[in-house]
């Protein structure tokens, strides 16, 4: 007994008496070491301004959408965990765009996009960032042969077109890369296995096939959005932010005067009315359309673009 006991460890020292601050003191700098969590829904956002900079913000879901105006559901289309079909989505202050590796919100005076590493994407940015900062850059599309006019002869495009341009003209040409290493493949193992059939060519034939039909299907969702794009009037109207932004900014000169000159009778008609502003704005702006021709000239060049690549496609077998 006397062994163990002689054996057994010490026992601690009490703790040193500590004052009230002392405690604080070292919680505090407990925390502070400590790393720090972001907030709920912070992501890396890569911002591409209107002038072709570029940086990187940690930026909140609820600031996004009070950033841009985009309701939830439309941010969840950018989430590159969730899978959601091809689309271009007008909005009063934004035009949401979801094309393959591209998945961006573009504002009158700025491109949002979910920061990442893709070499698909820091080729885009690159592109996106020489397009907006040369104002003076013209469409290489054709329609029918011709040079599309969607840039216009001597005529810059607004800022949300030059960026729309840029999403559509990356996505297209990585769904054509894609279709012409198909090409490349598909004719060498169709004619092997004319020549002779085995399990091996069978097989190598197979995969290709299986390879052509999850393309054409990406390449036919993106026509499908153009295509839609096309046939409305009103989404196409919807996507002029900078008219939009425009007129908004002339409407709120506008009020102000009126609010400064108004009698107190009247600026409580008015703060009695404030919910019905947006209602108004919508009413003013539908009744006066902006011209889509340019806006469709740009959209159906890239619609006939990617009309041919799904036409290679479907005579690839």
């Amino acid at each position: 007994m006397e062994s163990l006991v002689s054996k057994a460890s010490p026992p601690p020292p009490p703790p040193p008496n500590r004052t009230g601050e002392e405690e604080i003191g070292r919680a505090a700098m407990i925390h502070a070491q400590q790393p720090r969590r972001k907030g709920i829904g912070t992501k890396a956002w890569l911002i591409v301004s209107e002038s072709g900079q570029s940086h990187v913000e940690e930026i909140e879901k609820h600031s996004i959408m009070r950033r841009t105006g985009l309701p939830a559901r439309d941010l969840r289309v950018l989430d590159p965990v969730l899978s959601y079909p091809s689309s271009i989505l007008g909005r009063e202050r934004a035009v949401v765009v979801n094309l393959e590796h591209i998945k961006a919100i573009i504002t009158a005076k700025e491109v949002l996009m979910i920061n990442t590493n893709s070499p698909l994407v820091y080729q885009f940015v690159q592109d996106l960032q020489h397009r907006v900062s040369s104002p003076n850059s013209t469409s290489r599309q054709e329609v029918d042969g011709r040079t599309s006019p969607a840039s216009g002869v001597h005529k810059t495009l607004p800022f949300e077109f030059r960026a729309l341009e840029s999403c559509l003209e990356s996505a297209c040409q990585c769904l054509e890369s894609e279709t012409k290493t198909l090409e490349d493949e598909a004719y060498p193992a169709l004619d092997e296995l004319t020549s002779k059939i085995s399990t091996l060519n069978l097989d190598r034939v197979r995969q290709i096939k299986s390879r052509l039909v999850a393309i054409s299907g990406r390449v036919q969702k993106v026509r499908d959005e153009l295509e839609h794009l096309l046939d409305d009037d009103n989404d196409m109207a919807e996507m002029f932010l900078t008219e939009k932004l425009l007129a908004r900014s002339l409407d709120n000169g506008s009020i102000r005067e009126e609010v400064d000159n108004a009698t107190p009778e009247i600026d409580d008609e008015r703060a009695e009315d404030s919910n019905e502003e947006d209602e108004l704005d919508t009413a003013v702006w539908t009744s006066n359309k902006p011209n889509i021709e340019e806006l469709e000239m740009l959209l159906e060049a890239y619609f006939v673009q990617i009309d041919g690549v799904l036409q290679k496609l479907s005579d690839a077998f």
